[in-house]
């Protein structure tokens, strides 16, 4: 049963933390996974002119047992997610030992919330040929701060979900559960402002010293929401772009994911041209990238995952088909694009297959990166599932390694953090660029093993393949002919 909270520090105590002794703001974070969890930090790291902190900060997770493992994390003052990033385990480190930063499964503390930050998965449905999103969740998250924030409460959606959600879902949610408890609708105060948190040696950074675009049901929810903002992001430097409507800031999320994973997939064509007429075709790209206006041209590589480019391609469409009734809208390209990068492992898997004669069974694969990025450590959605699982299938063992991952929950499997001996495998592929493997003596490691190296992701570079040839070993790559 909920208790009842008069202020943060009632909240600190039923938890077994100590807090200030001040009236600041609370902010609410509603989701702890990879982005709550750093927006949190961001949240309660926020000063003043002064160099006072603005806020106090909660952090609320579904009173399950990933969720309490998270919570529990962080009133322990261990941060639940796996990060390289130094910068935020510090401030994390600071907000635990201020005791500005707490955590709860409790839904009770969003009554003491002037502002709750939304920050709950909102997931694609993969059918054979068709899609559809996981509304329910995220609806019953907006429906549980109906019940509970108080009218003057400012609810900013982070995040990433179809356009017209806030107009279709968000605000009539919020308006229903005020009605039922007596409240004025127009007193709702809906915000969008998506994040562009990117984990990794940057993690932090990504949301305090980067731009935001946001926008506001109404304008006194827009006004709300650049203040908050203003006090968390770094303004000076990285003003915020405030578009009309929160449809127009939904869409520019889902837009910009699009294109980037429209970017990869249009690489994966020219990728496999490379490989056939004998070309390095990162040589290529980064010979293009000397120009201003193409220097983000992306590559080919193992594959497209997170939680973000796998999915959000697909949020137009679905918003056509949900709530605007436009089935004559078809986004052909992000719908083609995310086919491509689905089948992206795959590409690496049919060529070692190939390499081994046409047949997996009894072979043994060494893969070197489980995360869906370099130096990250999650595995939501990553390519080395799809790798994982089909080469299984066809008959080889893998063994799989990830400096960041002591679990992969997706396929309930154990990892090692100490990097397996190659001594025993047929082929070793090279699937992230994480700094552990850029800095492995190969020479040393291999010793006398001579698997098949499958470069899948430009790990090695020159000097690295030249050097393994020399020592007898095959390397072939994801974008380059053979013995490039």
């Amino acid at each position: 049963m909920s208790a009842q909270y008069k202020t943060f520090a009632d909240v600190a105590k039923a938890l077994g933390r100590t807090a200030p002794v001040n009236d600041k703001p609370v902010v609410c974070i509603q989701g702890l996974g990879f982005v709550g969890t750093a927006m949190a930090v961001a949240v309660a790291s926020a000063v003043d002119a002064k160099g006072e902190h603005c806020f106090n900060v909660i952090g609320v997770d579904l009173p399950n047992k990933l969720g309490q493992s998270k919570v529990d994390g962080i009133n322990t003052g261990a941060l639940p997610i796996e990060s390289t990033d130094k910068k935020l385990e510090d401030y994390f480190a600071k907000a635990y030992a201020r005791g500005n930063l707490v955590a709860t499964t409790d839904p009770a503390v969003y009554r003491l919330a002037s502002a709750v930050m939304v920050d709950v998965h909102l997931d694609v449905i993969f059918g054979e040929n068709e899609y559809d999103f996981a509304l329910a969740g995220f609806k019953n998250a907006i429906a549980t701060l109906g019940q509970y924030i108080n009218p003057d409460c400012l609810v900013v959606v982070e995040t990433t979900v179809p356009p017209g959600t806030c107009v279709k879902v968000v605000v009539p949610t919020l308006e229903e559960a005020f009605r039922q408890r007596g409240l004025a609708k127009e007193s709702v105060l809906v915000a969008h402002s998506y994040e562009r948190v990117m984990p990794g040696s940057d993690y932090l950074d990504s949301i305090i010293n980067f731009w935001r675009v946001y926008s506001g049901h109404t304008e006194a929810a827009a006004q709300r929401c650049e203040e908050l903002l203003s006090k968390v992001i770094n303004v000076a430097k990285y003003p915020l772009t405030r578009l009309h409507s929160t449809t127009a800031s939904e869409t520019a999320k889902v837009l910009e994911n699009s294109y980037r994973a429209m970017n990869i997939a249009f690489m994966e064509e020219w990728g496999r041209f490379a490989e056939a007429v004998g070309i390095d075709l990162f040589e290529v790209v980064n010979a293009i990238r000397k120009r201003p206006t193409h220097n983000n041209i992306r590559q080919p590589g193992f594959g497209v995952g997170g939680y973000c480019l796998t999915k959000d391609p697909l949020f137009a469409l679905l918003s056509t088909r949900k709530f605007y009734d436009m089935p004559e809208l078809n986004f052909p390209f992000c719908t083609q694009a995310v086919k491509i990068n689905q089948h992206m492992p795959l590409v690496t898997l049919d060529k070692v297959e190939a390499a081994m004669g046409g047949r997996l069974a009894g072979k043994r694969i060494l893969l070197m990166g489980v995360s869906y990025r370099q130096d990250v450590g999650d595995t939501r959605y990553s390519p080395a599932e799809a790798f994982v699982i089909q080469a299984r299938k066809r008959g080889a063992e893998v063994i799989c390694h990830d400096p960041l991952l002591d679990y992969w929950p997706e396929l309930e499997l154990p990892l090692s953090k100490e990097i397996p001996s190659p001594a025993s495998a047929d082929v070793v592929v090279f699937a992230l660029p994480h700094q552990e493997y850029l800095q492995l003596d190969l020479g040393a490691w291999f010793g006398a093993a001579k698997p098949l190296v499958m470069d899948a992701n430009s790990v090695l570079n020159k000097q690295q393949r030249t050097q393994l040839r020399e020592k007898g070993l095959r390397v072939m790559s994801i974008g380059r002919g053979e013995g490039l």
